[in-house]
């Protein structure tokens, strides 16, 4: 009995050293913001068999210190664009990214809708500007004026896909 016990507290000690030795973090992309000390990281955590979790990451290149952006870890991120107007004081990250499971089945895919959130240069202010039932389709911002135009579609009967009428918001 002794052995069988010393036997099985070996497997399962060897088991379970031998499945965090795999997980490893993948940095996708990184991304200077101009005009700023910091730079982007998107960030996969992985685990031997699925994704653990995904972030951005805005990194002071100056101190060293960092701010975390926690994203679903099946969301997707499109773009990521900054917008720096100086004439107007703009200085803005606009994220274009798949993080909400609007049709409610097993994940984030791609019938579920892109959402635009805009970020600080710094990472600490965090503000999505379109709802999570509109389907964003295209956007651009007027350099000028500094306007957003987005166009989509919304899912107006809230049954998680979209309708072909276009809306535009601004």
């Amino acid at each position: 009995m002794k052995i069988f016990l010393l036997g099985f507290l070996t497997t399962i000690t060897c088991f379970v050293y031998g499945q965090d030795k795999y997980n490893y973090i993948s940095f996708n992309r990184l991304t200077e913001i101009e005009g700023t000390e910091y730079v982007i990281a998107t960030i996969d955590n992985w685990s031997k068999i699925e994704m653990k979790n995904k972030y951005l990451l805005f990194i002071n290149t100056i101190n060293g210190q960092t701010k975390q952006i926690e994203l679903p870890k099946d969301s997707y991120i499109e773009k990521i664009e900054q917008v720096k107007i100086d004439s107007l004081g703009i200085n803005k990250i606009i994220l274009a990214a798949k993080t909400v499971n609007l049709d409610g089945n097993k994940g984030i895919d791609w019938n579920d809708p892109v959402q635009i959130i805009i970020l600080s240069t710094d990472g600490q202010i965090r503000t999505q500007i379109t709802d999570d039932k509109f389907f964003v389709r295209t956007w651009a911002t007027n350099k000028t004026t500094g306007t957003i135009v987005i166009t989509g579609h919304y899912d107006t009967n809230d049954n998680g896909k979209y309708e072909k009428q276009i809306k535009m918001r601004y």
